[in-house]
Order: structure tokens, then C-alpha cells, then sequence
């Protein structure tokens, strides 16, 4: 979804700024800036020194291209809170989606070497098809359309879509209430749909990434936002004229994007994918992240196959 998030950006694929992260060390001891939602929740290393790494890669195999390259490149975000953002003071890239890169980078090629393109939402597809990027990890929700153009493994995590609004906003509490509203969506999103489906007669406004939808709500364009509730979480917890009126109202399993048609990579994804859900590692990834903001024990993965567009 979005992913986001921020998810959504208007750049054509020629125009997509790369921040390269080669090499990033697994090293981060923790002295995050506290600044960054879900900076600080535990140790990079923690996670990195106990990653799996493939015995043996396939000859041919996008696996195989990628350890001789020495680098896995994401097509992400840099500054979606809690999933994929750049610390500002150790110019580390932090969160959900930007952990499990990491991860997977090392399976591959025995290092956590990860460059990120920073993708949109409207481009992730080209990206991946035309092999600017090996993998998108973006709270990239499964669906059966994109699944036609790109193949998914996973679900690795599931979210769903929350309604923001400004502080004490009181007319809009449920999908339902936004009937005859105007409603910020990011573009190319689950949201949109959504939206039509709770609101048929609502008027949808579109914005290219999360900090746009956020400002164009703050500035009264929209009466609420449609966004998937781990972007809206962090949003939340940084900026408190935002609120988040109730729980999820849908169901959004993020999938790992790959190139349509590379059975070989999916199965081999899938199965890094399980591995790390047995060995506890998933549970950490969400416990230095999202688990920053949200109370509780790791919830349970996702089934891998679980999500129409991902069998």
C-alpha cells in the first residue's frame, strides 16, 4: 500500500533518485536519533550476526547475479517512519522493510549490502520489469491485479487502512463517515478503492506520497486521509494534530515485489522468508520497529502463499 509510507511518488522511473547504501555494516549500536519512530529499538547486529546465508545459489539464477554484483538493490523509501527512513544523524536507513533487505541482501550474498532506489508507487512495476531493481520492499500490498504484472512473494506482513483526520475531528469516525466527504488517498493505492467501495459519492483527492497526503489534510484539502495504519502510526505519534479515528477497516498483506515471471527468485524468497519466521528473527525485525510504537508481543506472520496474487 503504500507500503508509502512515503509509498507514492509522482517521478517518472528516469527521474528516480537512487541512495545508494552499499555496504551498510551491521554494526548500528543502537545510538539511533531518537527523532526517527522506531530508531533505537534494538541492535542491527542483533539481527545481522544470527542471518541465514545461502549454502548454494543456482548457476544462472537472479540469486547468483546479484552475489556477483555484491549488492541487493530495493526498490523503497527513505522516509516512511518505521518501515524504510533515513535517520538524519546516522544516515542509516531504518525500519520494517529496511531490515528485511538487509536481511535478505545477506542471505544472497553473505553481506548486508543494500542499495535502495526510491521508488513510487506509480513506477514500482516498471522498476521491476525493467530491471532497475531486484526486489521492492514498500508495503507493497498483494493484489490479483498487480499480480499480473509483477510476481510476489511472501505476504511478510499485513497491515490494513485507517482513517486519519485532524485532531479532534468529530464527524468522522467510521468508514461510513465519509460519505459525501473529501477524502485524501495516495495515488495509485488500495485506499482509492477503498474508499469508493465505503463512500461511493465521496470526492477522492490524490497527493504522490504519505508527507504530501499528511500536509494536504493539515491544510484542511481533505477532510480525512485513507492511509494503511503502520504509516499512519508513526505519522500519529510525531505529529499530534493528526488522529487516528479507529482500527483497520480492510485487510492489506504486504508481499516482496520481484520480477514477473522469475519462478526461481519467488521460491527462493519464500523460503529465506521461512526461515527467518522460524528462527525468531521476523519477531525482532518487528520489535525494533513498528513494535517501537505498538504494545505487545511480535504478532504471528502471515502465511507465505496465504494472499490472492501471491500462490
Amino acid at each position: 500500500m503504500v507500503r508509502t509510507p512515503a509509498r507514492m511518488r509522482r517521478a517518472a522511473v528516469a527521474a528516480v533518485a537512487a541512495a545508494s547504501l552499499a555496504g551498510l555494516a551491521a554494526c548500528s549500536d543502537g545510538g539511533s536519533s531518537a527523532a526517527v519512530p522506531g530508531a533505537g529499538g534494538g541492535k542491527q547486529d542483533d539481527l545481522l550476526a544470527a542471518a541465514p546465508v545461502a549454502a548454494n545459489l543456482p548457476a544462472g539464477s537472479t540469486m547468483e547475479k546479484i552475489k556477483k554484483r555484491g549488492q541487493l538493490i530495493v526498490g523503497g523509501s527513505l522516509d516512511a517512519p518505521l518501515l524504510s527512513q533515513q535517520n538524519p544523524a546516522t544516515k542509516q536507513v531504518e525500519g520494517l522493510d529496511a531490515d528485511f533487505g538487509r536481511l535478505l541482501a545477506k542471505h544472497i550474498i553473505g553481506k548486508p549490502n543494500v542499495k535502495i532506489v526510491n521508488s513510487a508507487s506509480e513506477t514500482r512495476e516498471a522498476l521491476l520489469a525493467n530491471g532497475t531493481v531486484d526486489v521492492v520492499f514498500q508495503t507493497y500490498s498483494i493484489t490479483p491485479e498487480r499480480a499480473k504484472q509483477v510476481a510476489f512473494a511472501g505476504p511478510y506482513y499485513s497491515s490494513g487502512l485507517v482513517i486519519a483526520t485532524k485532531k479532534g475531528e468529530t464527524a468522522i469516525k467510521t468508514p461510513a463517515d465519509l460519505k459525501g466527504k473529501k477524502v485524501i488517498a495516495g495515488a495509485n493505492t488500495p485506499a482509492i478503492p477503498a474508499i469508493k467501495k465505503a463512500a461511493p459519492d465521496a470526492e477522492i483527492v490524490t497527493f504522490g506520497s504519505d508527507p504530501e497526503c499528511v500536509q494536504a489534510l493539515k491544510q484542511g484539502r481533505g477532510q480525512a486521509y485513507v492511509q494503511d495504519e503502520a504509516v499512519l502510526l508513526a505519522t500519529a505519534k510525531q505529529d499530534p494534530s493528526v488522529q487516528i479515528q479507529g482500527k483497520p477497516f480492510t485487510s492489506d498483506p504486504y508481499g516482496i515485489g520481484l520480477k514477473h515471471g522469475d519462478a526461481q527468485m519467488k521460491a527462493f524468497v519464500n523460503d529465506w522468508l521461512k526461515q527467518i519466521q522460524s528462527s525468531g528473527l521476523w519477531g525482532k525485525v518487528w520489535k525494533n520497529s513498528i513494535g517501537t510504537v505498538v504494545q505487545g508481543e511480535a504478532p504471528q506472520p502471515p502465511a507465505i502463499g496465504s494472499a490472492p496474487g501471491s500462490e
